[in-house]
């Protein structure tokens, strides 16, 4: 599907917008005044009411609406592809200027600014993954300098089964967790509140048509069961997790929160910023023939830019803006999110619709690039420096960290993803 670069919108603030153009349309569940939650579509600074404007759908795109209904978009996701191409097909030609749904503005437009916004399915499994190989390399060399990566890794694409529970949207307070530690030079542990807080930077992937207990999803396939794409922040208590993930890895060190970005990224929306997957290093084996397609391989890799900012108390008291800590991409990702579905699944487990996936952290190869506090200090070494004269090693409380995605590439509009913000607040 190629992206409507000429069109342009009624909705004025979609013209020029950098995340929600016409172009976009990603799909969020949203509510205002305590309202019910109903589902809606971003457009510029505004929000479209999809049931409040469902009488402008017919065929496939109005059973996508009626999928909608409810606050979660779970039986949406469920119906894969065609109807989703159907409502987007629709929704470009209703939202461009001359529709006439214009005239009907006031009841099925609402401001963003007016509206919360909810997590935007009911979220049965969670699984994260370890994907971003620079990340891997990074924290491998802090623990095991000779031998960074363990020799699964470039076989298998390695994740673990998280936590759905705490799964949040953006906005929402990031508690400063407990646990057992153990304090350097010290042989039994102490417990209390965590002092090595960090983020991570992660995409999301939202699954759509799932599988049958038993059966699995082919390589081939596996495009097809990926209903879209958010930001995802993997908060992580590093000392608790320095003393708990061996031998069955990260566990209370993790399950505290995550936070998403709340609007869905289509896959259609993301086709003009798909790329071959970067090819392997020489002497990098090749992936066994399950997770191995040459159209994935040719097309597989999406080129998202991601950013992770920083403010702090102090920072905000000085009006100073948001610093930046690092500028990655997804491309840094070894394997393709059609392999996660691919692998995932290959044992018989079943994947439903509005399952979601974590990247693993996305971080690139140089400084500047790092998409956490434990890469970026060289585990605690190292400070990094704030504009407002404050160091940071970890997070502190009072500390907002704020993840954002874009795609550009020249010749289209340029889309993104909305933010994803979390503020550290004081252990209980």
């Amino acid at each position: 599907m190629t992206q409507p670069t000429t069109t342009r919108s009624w909705v004025t603030s979609a013209n020029g917008h950098t995340d929600f153009p016409l172009q976009n349309l990603p799909l969020g569940v949203f509510s205002i005044n305590g309202s019910a939650p109903r589902s809606g579509v971003a457009i510029g600074d505004s929000i479209l009411d999809l049931h409040a404007a469902i009488d402008e759908f017919e065929g496939e795109a109005r059973r996508a609406v009626e999928a909608t209904a409810g606050g979660q978009l779970n039986a949406f996701f469920e119906l894969g592809r065609g109807p989703r191409v159907a409502l987007r097909e629709r929704l470009l030609v209703l939202l461009a200027e001359g529709s006439k749904l214009q005239t009907r503005e006031a009841q099925v437009l609402h401001r963003a600014a007016d509206c919360q916004m909810h997590v935007p399915a009911r979220i049965n499994d969670y699984t994260d993954f370890y994907v971003g190989i620079e990340h891997a390399q990074n924290v491998g060399k802090l623990f095991r300098p000779d031998n960074p990566l363990l020799p699964n890794y470039k076989y298998v694409p390695i994740g673990y089964h998280g936590r759905a529970s705490t799964i949040r949207p953006s906005g929402a307070d990031v508690r400063r967790p407990k646990g057992q530690t153990l304090p350097a030079g010290a042989t039994e542990p102490t417990f209390g509140p965590c002092a090595r807080l960090d983020y991570e930077l992660e995409l999301g992937i939202w699954i759509g048509q799932g599988n049958a207990m038993g059966d699995s999803i082919g390589i081939g396939d596996a495009a097809d069961h990926i209903a879209g794409f958010c930001l995802l922040n993997d908060w992580s208590a590093r000392d608790i997790q320095a003393w708990e993930y061996q031998p069955l890895g990260p566990f209370l060190s993790k399950s505290f929160i995550t936070t998403i970005s709340p609007w869905v990224v289509t896959a259609e929306a993301l086709e003009p910023f798909r790329k071959a997957q970067p090819a392997r290093p020489e002497g990098d084996p090749q992936p066994l023939p399950y997770l191995l397609d040459q159209r994935d391989q040719a097309a597989g890799a999406l080129d998202i830019e991601l950013e992770v900012l920083l403010t702090t108390a102090a920072m905000r008291e000085q009006n100073l803006p948001a610093h930046r800590l690092a500028l990655s991409n997804s491309l840094h990702m070894y394997w393709t999110v059609a392999q996660l579905v691919a692998h995932h699944s290959v044992n018989g487990c079943q994947l439903q619709a509005g399952d979601l996936f974590g990247s693993g952290t996305l971080s690139g190869p140089e400084a500047g690039q790092f998409g956490s506090l434990l890469e970026m200090t060289e585990g605690g070494k190292k400070g990094v420096e704030l504009p407002s004269g404050e160091v940071r090693k970890f997070l502190e409380d009072g500390d907002e960290v704020i993840l954002r995605a874009r795609c550009n590439r020249e010749g289209y509009a340029c889309i993104g993803f909305g933010e994803c913000r979390g503020t550290v607040v004081a252990a209980r």
